[in-house]
């Protein structure tokens, strides 16, 4: 009996240690820790959503009857209520810090919405019936419960000012007060609540900050929120005397300002008379926000996962191997330490996959801000071609006010989608990298790169010799120099040649054909969060969903905001709105003399007042937001000219821009 029990009490011992393998809870990424407990913060996130919810209305309320009855109805207690625009996208007087957090914080909550079990925190029970409807109701409250804080420096005035003062204060206190309680959650990762709040929180803080800075200086804080001195300025620096070049050749530059050159072509460097439209200001942060929210969401998804497994591997991983038909060392433990090492490489690659994806991504998005600037400029200028590659009208359109619409979401699903591509790409091309040469390099092994040029040695030899002599043969047999150009001589050679050639051309078209894919993917791969390049032909650029996003947002810049038409526009209001005392002082509205210097030399101003008066009166001709407006667009080609003559309705024009076009006709 004695022997029955020791040998039962080994036998139970050993199904003890092979019933260790099977243990899933200790390989499963998603299940919580044990130490950590449910954590009840005193503030309910259902509670504060609904209170939040209320005041956001209550706000909107507040804000909409105040602006309506201070605009419309003064003396009327009820006035005429309407809903405040969160914020003017095409005006460069708003307030782009705070479009820009704004948006920062409702990017933070859609990742609240797609990963969390309670997409909508206003205590109604999620089941499986109605998760998805809750979902697409919470994808309407959260712009809706940020709402105000836009809405509040639109108002411009201190009560706007106080009020978003106080939202912003309640958002960021409540939010720290929770994370502080409540770091740790048994989603995914236990500190992926806390890192996924952290640009929710950066954007909450420095709107707590610039609004009660508005308050205190009565909306005059930053430089950007003054429209007209930057119309102005843009104006003056169109229209500055331009210096004369160096004549001195510039062509031989050195090794270093050839670094420096194409180092300074992916960095963007504020250009005076200059300024970025607001929309884009909010897509690139936002951008920015969708980069940090993806990479971590790799990360804790994956990265704790592999520290499991390599953590869990023991000496019994032998025997597995072994059922495989692989045997990595005789002795069990060199195999425990051979596995652990194979899994510390997988977790390496990964991580360096998400970091050299995440510079790729950081890189295109500085080279397309740069992109975007000389595309606004030519646009600016009426050169479509140089843009679209095709003569196109600057105007809006259906197509082109939904592309504008939706441009900043597609930024930001582009790069969500273009980082998860590139991560996975990169992280095979490592693996295969770190397997395949790293590796046998350390272990003392013969390369696969190796062991395939000694079996096929002279095929590839062969191929390389052949190529090598084409090109030797064009450049001292078939080329002649006749003075500065090159002529082809010995033809019949040249036919010899091509037709003896033909087989190995065929081969070298393959590598050449498979080369040609592995560039066109790594370009697509790289270049896929770019909106502003088209990833399909010149001829078919319009079937590319993204670019064709961003085309539509150009025109629609530039045709609803154009600085020379909104120079134009203040100088209007400004002639009508000063009284004309005398003719110096309407001498200086008509010649907008304050965008010209002053000048004691009367001939000298009367000249440059004159040169500024063509100016711009030629930037305002060519301007593309002007051109749907002219009386000369009303009237067809046709009957422009009669016989030689205007026509009657041109002719009743009061203005001289159809004249100066017809002369530009002819």
């Amino acid at each position: 009996m004695d022997s029955m029990k020791e040998s039962f009490s080994t036998e139970e011992k050993d199904y003890m240690d092979y019933s260790d393998w099977y243990i899933d809870d200790r390989l499963d990424p998603t299940s919580p820790p044990e130490e950590l407990t449910p954590c009840n913060p005193v503030i309910l996130v259902d509670l504060f959503h609904i209170c939040a919810a209320g005041v956001s209305v209550l706000v909107l309320v507040f804000l909409s009857l105040f602006v309506k009855r201070r605009q419309l109805c003064r003396d009327c207690c009820g006035g005429v209520p309407g809903l405040l625009h969160p914020a003017g996208f095409l005006e460069s007087d708003c307030h782009r810090g705070i479009a820009a957090a704004v948006f920062g914080v409702l990017f933070s909550s859609l990742c609240v919405v797609v990963i969390d079990s309670n997409p909508l925190p206003i205590g109604l029970d999620s089941s499986k019936d109605t998760k998805e409807y809750l979902k697409i109701a919470a994808l309407l409250y959260y712009p809706a419960l940020y709402y105000p804080l836009l809405a509040c420096a639109t108002v411009k005035n201190k009560a706007g000012y106080l009020l978003g003062t106080l939202l912003s204060w309640l958002h960021c206190g409540v939010l720290i007060w929770q994370k502080i309680e409540c770091p740790l959650s048994a989603q995914i990762y236990k500190y992926y609540s806390l890192l996924r709040s952290l640009p929710q929180l950066l954007c909450l803080v420095f709107l707590s900050i610039i609004y009660p800075v508005l308050l205190v200086r009565n909306g005059k804080t930053l430089h950007w929120c003054q429209a007209g001195e930057y119309y102005t300025d843009y104006l003056k620096h169109l229209l500055r005397k331009r210096t004369s070049k160096s004549s001195a050749c510039t062509d031989k530059q050195s090794l270093s300002s050839k670094i420096g050159t194409s180092m300074r072509s992916y960095i963007y460097i504020p250009m005076k008379g200059f300024r970025i439209p607001p929309k884009l200001i909010v897509a690139m942060t936002v951008a920015l926000v969708t980069v940090y929210q993806v990479a971590l969401l790799l990360v804790v998804t994956v990265v704790p996962s592999l520290q499991k497994m390599r953590a869990g591997v023991r000496e019994e991983i032998s025997y597995v191997l072994e059922g495989f038909g692989v045997k990595l060392s005789d002795k069990r433990s060199e195999t425990l330490k051979i596995v652990k090492y194979f899994f510390w490489i997988f977790e390496v690659c990964y991580v360096s996959a998400i970091t050299v994806s995440c510079c790729f991504i950081l890189l295109m998005l500085m080279k397309s801000m740069i992109l975007h600037r000389e595309n606004l400029k030519a646009l600016y200028r009426g050169d479509s071609r140089k843009v679209f590659n095709v003569q196109k009208r600057i105007r809006p359109s259906q197509s082109t006010v939904v592309s504008w619409m939706s441009f900043t979401s597609y930024q930001a699903a582009y790069i969500a989608l273009g980082l998860v591509i590139q991560v996975v790409v990169l992280y095979l091309c490592f693996l295969l990298f770190s397997f395949l040469i790293v590796v046998p390099l350390l272990n003392g092994q013969k390369l696969l790169l190796s062991k395939v040029l000694e079996n096929m040695w002279p095929f590839w030899l062969a191929l390389f010799v052949v190529l090598v002599v084409q090109h030797l043969l064009a450049q001292f047999i078939f080329l002649q120099k006749d003075g500065q150009s090159l002529s082809i001589t010995n033809r019949r050679s040249l036919y010899i040649f091509t037709y003896l050639l033909f087989m190995f051309n065929v081969l070298i078209g393959c590598i050449a054909g498979v080369w040609r894919i592995i560039i066109t993917e790594t370009f697509n791969i790289i270049h896929f969060c770019r909106l502003d390049l088209s990833l399909l032909n010149r001829g078919v650029e319009s079937l590319d969903p993204g670019y064709r996003s961003y085309t539509g947002f150009l025109l629609v810049e530039v045709s609803q905001s154009h600085p020379l038409m909104k120079v134009f526009c203040a100088l209007l209001l400004q002639s009508r709105s000063l009284p004309l005392s005398g003719g110096d002082n309407r001498k200086n509205e008509e010649e907008g003399i304050q965008l010209v210097p002053h000048q004691t030399s009367k001939k000298t101003a009367k000249s440059k007042r004159i040169r500024a008066r063509w100016s711009l009166m030629f930037t305002l001709l060519n301007n593309p937001a002007l051109i749907s407006s002219r009386k000369a667009a009303v009237c067809t080609s046709n009957d422009l000219v009669t016989n030689g003559e205007l026509s009657a309705a041109c002719k009743q024009a009061p203005d001289d821009l159809v004249k100066i076009e017809l002369c530009q006709k002819e």
